[in-house]
């Protein structure tokens, strides 16, 4: 006997989207050739801990880069709640030139 005439399963309820946590931030890092990459951070997360994960992505050693926010630097101990980020804020990343006459 074939299945063809037995009932199609019901179709899957849509989940509802889980409440986003108010103690978690979505934070883009834009590199300065445009390359953009996202993080997920608490917002009582040290930031160099998102500093040494962005180096671990792109393959670069932590040493050479600094992070910027609203044309500041952001110091290794500073936490999302520091420098008041808000979900969807962007980071500036720049590597770091030794050098200059």
């Amino acid at each position: 006997m074939s299945d063809n005439g037995s009932p199609a399963a019901p179709p899957a309820e849509a989940k509802p989207k889980p409440e986003a946590d108010p103690n978690t931030l979505n934070i883009k890092i834009v590199s300065t050739n445009g390359d953009e990459v996202f993080f997920k951070i608490k917002k009582t997360t040290k930031l160099n801990k998102l500093k040494s994960a962005y180096a671990d992505r792109v393959g670069t050693d932590v040493a050479a880069i600094r992070l910027l926010f609203d044309g500041q630097r952001i110091l290794d101990d500073q936490t999302a709640n520091d420098l008041d980020l808000e979900d969807g804020d962007s980071i500036e990343v720049l590597l770091e030139q030794v050098g200059g006459y």
